[in-house]
This record gives C-alpha cells, structure tokens and sequence, in this order.
C-alpha cells in the first residue's frame, strides 16, 4: 500500500504494524526521536526490520532473532539505505519504539513523540540519502505537530539504548535542517 507524502517527500510506503495504541487525551506531538536498526545486525537491505515491526519476524531465520521472539515494537517511520521512506504507524497513534524513556523530566516519550528509525548501526556511518530523507520527513512532520525537541533514544534511555549512534552527524543533521528553514523564508 502506497500513501502520498506532502511537501516534496513522495511515496511513503505504508506498511501496518500492529503495535500501536492510542495516545493518552492531551498529549500532543512534540518530540522527535531518531533511532538505528538493522537486522540481522550490521546487515543492510533484507526485510528484518520490517518482519519485526509488524510481528513476522521467524525467530529461527536468524541466531540473533532468537532474543527477539515475542517483542512487539514499531516506529512511526523507517529510512532505508537508499532514503526509502516506510510508513508503519500512523503519527496520531502512539507506536511502541522508545520503551522505558524520559526527556526533560517527561517520563513515556511514546506518549508525545514521533519515532524514526535509521537503517544503520552505531558503527557505520549513515547515507546521504537517508539525511536527505530525514530532513524532508522532518521538515514536514514540523510543519504538522508542534515538536519543540529532536533527540536521540540514547537521550531517553540513557544507559538502555546508544542509537543512532556516534556515526550520526547530528551537526550535519541540524545545519540541513537550519538550510531548509533558511531557504523556506
């Protein structure tokens, strides 16, 4: 299933995950969380993430699958190598990605935020075109909620999680993100 993104972004691919839930009444959006992923880990391309984030993940295809068996996660998005968009939850639900989280003193950041996985890991850096992605989905999701925060899971869940990881060029993220604002106006 394919839905048209706006501002510029193009296709998203939509794919359903079913682990998602409502947002608490009053919540609104305002922190992005940027994560990495891959599976199997250090791999590229295949459809582990996808299998997982929408509970098909066989635990047998893989060693590592093996301690993932009955984890039911998501994100609101997906930014493949190439900065293939996917879709898995819809941004006024509250997908299951950032786990137990707290950010300037706001404990449950699923609860406000928007999750956008990397494919990548914390040791090879990301592609450009998936920073060309990123500022797009950014941008637009920007332009929709209120977000008033971007940071990384290693900043929810200190001690927990280390993505996206010291290859992402946070420096590089934001002065995009400034280039764009600048060139809006």
């Amino acid at each position: 299933m394919e839905s048209q993104a706006a501002d510029g972004l193009g296709s998203i691919r939509f794919i359903p995950s079913p682990n998602f839930d409502e947002r608490p009444a009053g919540y609104a959006i305002s922190l992005l969380v940027i994560h990495n992923i891959s599976l199997p880990p250090d791999e590229f391309s295949g459809d582990g993430v996808i299998e997982l984030f929408t509970n098909s993940l066989d635990p047998e295809a893989h060693p590592y699958y093996q301690q993932l068996r009955g984890l039911k996660v998501s994100a609101h998005f997906f930014i493949r190598r190439s900065g293939e968009i996917i879709q898995f939850v819809p941004c006024g639900n509250r997908a299951w990605h950032a786990g137990e989280s707290c950010w300037q003193g706001r404990s449950r950041c699923n609860d406000y935020s928007v999750g956008i996985e990397l494919e990548g890991t914390d040791t090879v850096p990301f592609t450009d075109e998936q920073y060309v992605a990123l500022v797009a989905l950014t941008r637009t999701l920007q332009q929709t909620y209120p977000i008033t925060d971007i940071t990384g899971h290693s900043d929810i869940a200190p001690g927990r999680k280390t993505d996206p990881g010291p290859c992402f060029d946070w420096a590089r993220y934001r002065a995009a993100l400034r280039a764009t604002l600048d060139g809006a106006g």
